[in-house]
């Protein structure tokens, strides 16, 4: 049974999540002989939902949390459904792509590939993506958040984590290879911004449940020292992983 890690930090995903580079979306529809129908699977909060609503004409966004789709904004151009990712409801060869952000890693891939041949037109494109571990400006900053990441709350990430670690290099993706451009997430945050981010992880809320203490609140602390004021933004930087194929 499919389990939904994020239902229970879907405000802080919505509010808090980094956005994808445009460059991706421009991309993407370029390689798309039609632009009618995208599918975005395992949507979330429709953070790649609204970017795909600038080349598509209707959008599809699915989700197995039906938490994280009331946190989505509402698009004339949106569907969103509540669906698991072998499920879409969607008719046969409708599609002209299926998108997959930050959540490959969760699925049953069997399942999935087999909807994704099913719903797609021939010769359309399924494009998967996920962003690493991120990069925090200021060395002493990165050694907090690493210890945060791998000591403090490392033994509470699902064992998936393991594929965005390795930039899904180790999933299998049976359609013909379509090689990406090289990208990047960046972003500027202020210290609160950072710590709604650190929230929206799921080992953060796991770690909360298993020990009753707030986890985020305690690295928090640690960082303001070096950190500076709260409200100073630093730049944040995750490397883009992408698995695209037709």
């Amino acid at each position: 049974m499919a389990t939904d890690h994020f239902g229970r930090v879907a405000n802080h995903y919505a509010s808090h999540r980094p956005i994808y580079p445009a460059a991706l979306f421009v991309w993407l529809a370029s390689q798309c002989a039609d632009h009618t129908l995208a599918w975005d699977c395992g949507a979330g909060s429709g953070q790649a939902s609204i970017a795909l609503t600038t080349h598509f004409e209707q959008v599809l966004a699915t989700d197995m949390s039906a938490e994280q789709l009331v946190q989505a904004i509402p698009h004339p151009r949106i569907e969103y459904r509540a669906a698991l990712a072998e499920s879409s409801g969607l008719p046969d060869h409708s599609a002209d792509i299926v998108t997959v952000a930050q959540a490959l890693h969760w699925f049953d891939l069997d399942r999935f590939y087999a909807e994704v041949r099913r719903v797609l037109k021939p010769g359309g494109i399924v494009a998967a993506w996920s962003y690493g571990v991120m990069a925090v400006d200021g060395d002493e900053v990165n050694a907090v958040l690493e210890d945060f990441y791998h000591r403090v709350i490392g033994p509470y990430w699902p064992a998936e984590r393991h594929h965005v670690e390795t930039g899904y290099r180790e999933l299998p993706f049976p359609f013909q290879r379509i090689e990406p451009p090289t990208l990047e997430m960046q972003a500027d945050w202020t210290l609160p911004h950072l710590a709604g981010y650190l929230r929206s992880w799921s080992a953060s809320a796991r770690h909360a449940e298993n020990t009753g203490r707030d986890a985020v609140n305690e690295v928090v602390a640690r960082l303001a020292p070096c950190w500076g004021d709260a409200s100073f933004k630093r730049s944040v930087r995750w490397p883009l992983a992408m698995l695209v194929g037709r």
